[in-house]
C-alpha cells in the first residue's frame, strides 16, 4: 500500500510538473524596438537548465496584427498545442503588417540568448509566405547567427542575396501557389546559382501544392530533424540533403502526432 501511495504521489508530481514547465508565454513590450512575440520553453529545459536550440517562427500575412493569439493558428505553435514535441525554446513574433524586420528579429533573439541557456550554435529560422520572405531576409542578413533556415512560398527583399550562401537553406514552393509566384522562391535560387553561391542551397518545386499546403510541413518530425541536423560547428557548413520531403509527407502531415500530450500552459 505504502509503495503504490508513492508511486501514485511520483505520477502526479510528473504531471504536474509539465503542466507547469511546458510554457508557452506572451510577451508584449518587453524588447524595446522589436516585435511582440511568444516564447516556448520545453518541459526538459527546466529539468536539465542546459544550453537549448532555438527555432525562429515567422508567420504568414494572414496572421498579421496586434492580437499575439492569431500567431497560435497554424504553424510551430499550433503544432506544439496539437501534441508536436519540440525540443527547442521557440520564438514566434508577431508581425503588425509590414516586411519583416531582419534586425527587430535579432533583437528578439539578442534578449532570448540574455534570459535563456540558449545553444547559439544552434539557432534555426523557418517561416511561410510572409514569412518566407521574412526568412531569407534574417538569414542572409545574419548568417553568421544562423545554423540552418527553411522557406517556404516566400522569396527575398534583399538587395544582395549573395550571404544567403553562407546558410544551409532549403527553400520549398508548390507549383499551383496562387497567392505567392513560385517565380518568387525561382529568382532567388537563379541569383544563387549565377554567383556561384548554391553549395548549401536545396529546393523543391512541389508540383500541383497550393499556397496553403506548405504550411503542412510546420508539423512534420522530418522538418524538425532537418533543422536539428545543422550547426554552426560544422566544418563547412554543409547542407543536409538526405531528409526528404514531398507531397505525399504534406498528405500524412498530423498522423503521427500523438494527441495524448498534455497541453502547454499558455500564459497571456
Amino acid at each position: 500500500m505504502k509503495h503504490t501511495l508513492i508511486t501514485l504521489l511520483l505520477l502526479f508530481t510528473t504531471l504536474c510538473a509539465h503542466a507547469q514547465y511546458d510554457i508557452m508565454e506572451a510577451k508584449r513590450n518587453v524588447v524595446p524596438g522589436a516585435y511582440n512575440f511568444w516564447l516556448y520553453t520545453p518541459e526538459d529545459y527546466y529539468y536539465t537548465q542546459e544550453s537549448t536550440p532555438v527555432i525562429i517562427f515567422l508567420h504568414g500575412a494572414s496572421l498579421c496584427g496586434n492580437n499575439l493569439n492569431r500567431v497560435r493558428r497554424y504553424g510551430l505553435l499550433d503544432a506544439i498545442e496539437k501534441g508536436r514535441e519540440i525540443p527547442a525554446i521557440v520564438i514566434a513574433p508577431q508581425n503588425p503588417g509590414e516586411t519583416w524586420n531582419p534586425h527587430k528579429i535579432n533583437k528578439i533573439l539578442d534578449w532570448t540568448i540574455e534570459n535563456f541557456a540558449v545553444d547559439t550554435t544552434r539557432v534555426y529560422v523557418l517561416g511561410m509566405s510572409l514569412g518566407g520572405y521574412g526568412t531569407m531576409d534574417y538569414a542572409g542578413t545574419y548568417p553568421e547567427r544562423v545554423a540552418a533556415a527553411m522557406a517556404l512560398c516566400g522569396g527575398c527583399t534583399l538587395k544582395n542575396q549573395t550571404r544567403l550562401g553562407e546558410v544551409p537553406l532549403w527553400i520549398m514552393h508548390g507549383t499551383a501557389d496562387r497567392a505567392v509566384s513560385v517565380n518568387e522562391s525561382k529568382v532567388v535560387v537563379g541569383r544563387l546559382q549565377a554567383t556561384d553561391n548554391d553549395s548549401r542551397l536545396r529546393y523543391d518545386w512541389l508540383k500541383g501544392s497550393s499556397h496553403g499546403a506548405l504550411a503542412r510541413v510546420f508539423y512534420l518530425n522530418e522538418t524538425l530533424d532537418w533543422l536539428f541536423s545543422h550547426s554552426l560547428l560544422d566544418e563547412g557548413r554543409p547542407v543536409n540533403r538526405d531528409i526528404i520531403i514531398g507531397k505525399q509527407h504534406l498528405s500524412n502531415a498530423y498522423k503521427d502526432i500523438p494527441r495524448d500530450t498534455a497541453d502547454p500552459e499558455i500564459v497571456q
